[in-house]
């Protein structure tokens, strides 16, 4: 049965006005316009704007499942899609400051990935949450990461129509994966939500928005926005590749903190797919995919690098944003409301 939210809690004035538009309007207000107008506009920092990300958020998930109460001709309003317009330009600027430029060389683009992921020097959560992660703060870990991994590959997904030939085979394989090869119990969505179960987290699609931080938007935000423009193609294949070739290990780590607190591998299966899967994706998402798409459409090269650059920014602003929290002695989350099912 598909699992259909609810529209999260306002986070601002856009989203105090876009929700109630969306629940009860058949087109947007003057006031919602004018409000997203102004944070359109807004010069400060869009990645960690909870009222900008919320709402971008809300825009992309009338393209997923949707929300309960609103109606499915959201979807293409044209006014809608004007105001996501404008939230996608500031959101993409930020973006493309934070990764800053990344120097297209003569190396085949799978050697131009792994330079950009061994020049990353983000901190590495893995290892904190192997080492000493408690368990509540795995359960905040876990919440930020539900934004992504309750729909893990659907946001990917969206670029393999505007793709062909090897690129789009190589896609395709990859995402088989995520979806469980075809068995819904082995999906990762699905291995995801039983590993909130065990950890006594609420694991309805979407049921822990309001808890979830800005950055854990910013993150989802980011693929969506790549996958659902054509123009940024090669830049969802650059973000899908780096994610499949710096997750192997870090769930190795993971795994092994979840068994530091005494869990199992009914608990632990999600990231000891990971493991396995990720290590033969490296291979087909930087050679087969990538290489592919830049064998055929050289000026993509940048593209894939500014992606995979992203991932790894965004990375290391979610890690940031978690331990930095966490050595102050406070919660990660936005609100302290209980979070258990």
């Amino acid at each position: 049965m598909l699992t259909i939210m609810r529209l999260p809690e306002p986070r601002g004035p856009l989203t105090d006005a876009l929700f109630r538009d969306l629940a009860t309007r058949t087109d947007l207000s003057a006031a919602t316009l004018e409000r997203a107008r102004r944070v359109a506009a807004d010069d400060s920092a869009a990645l960690t704007d909870d009222d900008l990300q919320l709402a971008l958020a809300g825009c992309y998930e009338l393209h997923y499942r949707g929300f309960d109460g609103v109606s499915e001709d959201w979807e293409w309003n044209p006014a809608l899609i004007g105001l996501r317009a404008g939230l996608e330009r500031r959101h993409e600027a930020a973006l493309r400051e934070l990764v800053g430029g990344v120097p297209v060389t003569d190396e085949p683009i799978d050697r131009q990935l792994t330079a950009l992921i061994d020049a990353d020097d983000g901190p590495s959560l893995s290892s904190y949450m192997a080492k000493q992660g408690t368990l509540e703060q795995w359960r905040e870990y876990l919440t930020l990461r539900s934004v992504y991994h309750l729909k893990e590959g659907d946001p990917h997904t969206f670029a393999i129509p505007r793709l062909s030939g090897r690129a789009k085979a190589a896609m395709v394989e990859i995402q088989a994966d995520e979806y469980g090869g075809g068995s819904v119990e082995r999906m990762h969505s699905e291995l995801f939500a039983g590993l909130m179960r065990d950890l006594d987290l609420d694991a309805g699609y979407g049921a822990l928005w309001n808890e979830a931080p800005a950055v854990a938007f910013a993150s989802v935000n980011t693929m969506s926005l790549f996958a659902l423009h054509r123009r940024l193609r090669a830049a969802a294949l650059g973000h899908l590749t780096a994610v499949e070739m710096t997750s192997s290990e870090p769930s190795r780590r993971y795994s092994a903190g979840l068994r530091r607190l005494g869990l199992d591998e009914r608990t632990t299966v999600f990231y000891d797919e990971h493991v396995e899967a990720d290590a033969v994706h490296e291979q087909i998402a930087s050679v087969d995919m990538c290489g592919s798409l830049v064998a055929e459409e050289p000026g993509l090269a940048a593209d894939v690098l500014f992606g995979a650059g992203a991932s790894l920014a965004l990375d290391g602003l979610a890690a940031h944003h978690l331990l930095g929290a966490w050595e102050a002695g406070r919660s990660a989350l936005r609100t302290q409301s209980a979070l258990a099912a």
